[in-house]
């Protein structure tokens, strides 16, 4: 039976002390950058789905890849209710289609991240048709936007070892999630509602999607981030999320 290492992520409070900083010895490690790709005990690549936070903080996460009629009122509810950090994983191939809306989600201050450039299962392709999806993707997220993309979540969720050795050779960290709204099932606003505030914890990455298929997503995320920041809870971008962080493993099958 395979298995996949995914990664809780506990964040720690880094103190730098400039004057000091010279002084740190060979035995303690100051990340300065969050990019840089983590390994498990096998120095094997994993995905982060999570991170282990002491402050009540959530990363909230788009998917989109295909539409348009969704995305305006998604960032409209996110203005209105003050949210200013979130994450987008975009498909590069929508990004081309639709560079007005892309550039609008910028605008709004969010980060970008990649979703490959085709929107189907890197686990029934070949290393280098993942290696491939993945560079075009970067290419051309790097020139609309004029950042250069550090997360990746591969189309459909799907991934599997192979896919986080090529991700992690072309400097990706692979993120998942931990809370799943299922609303690109439709499955109505209360019950996207419940999927999206219940049993959630500090740290914790959530799930959502942009694409027209969730047609119910733009009613259910006034709701759910009202009842979320209720209980004490505020939300940053994936980069924020993993900046400064001690990791431990868990092994999912």
């Amino acid at each position: 039976m395979n298995f996949i290492w995914i990664w809780n992520v506990k964040t720690v409070k880094r103190y730098m002390i400039i004057g000091l900083a010279a002084f740190f010895t060979a035995g303690i490690l100051y990340v300065e950058a969050p990019f840089l790709p983590v390994f498990s005990p096998d120095d094997d690549p994993v995905a982060i789905h999570r991170v282990e936070a002491e402050r009540p903080e959530l990363a909230l996460t788009f998917d989109i890849s295909w539409g348009e009629e969704q995305l305006s009122p998604i960032l409209e509810t996110l203005e209105e209710e003050g949210v200013e950090y979130a994450t987008f994983f975009v498909s590069a191939a929508w990004a081309e289609r639709h560079p007005d809306l892309l550039q609008s989600i910028v605008e709004s201050g969010y980060e970008i991240g990649s979703h490959g450039y085709r929107h189907e299962h890197y686990t029934r392709w070949e290393d280098d048709q993942i290696k491939n999806d993945i560079q075009h993707a970067h290419q051309v997220l790097s020139e609309l936007t004029e950042t250069v993309p550090q997360y990746l979540r591969p189309p459909n969720g799907s991934f599997d070892q192979r896919v986080l050795d090529v991700a992690a050779s072309l400097n990706y960290d692979v993120i998942h999630w931990s809370v799943h709204s299922h609303d690109w099932e439709n499955p109505g606003v209360d019950a996207i509602v419940e999927n999206v505030t219940t049993d959630v914890n500090n740290g914790d990455i959530i799930l959502m999607h942009a694409s027209d298929s969730a047609e119910q997503t733009s009613e259910a995320l006034p709701i759910a981030l009202r009842k979320l920041k209720d209980d004490g809870f505020s939300f940053v971008s994936i980069s924020q999320l993993v900046t400064g962080v001690k990791v431990d493993t868990e092994e999912i099958k």
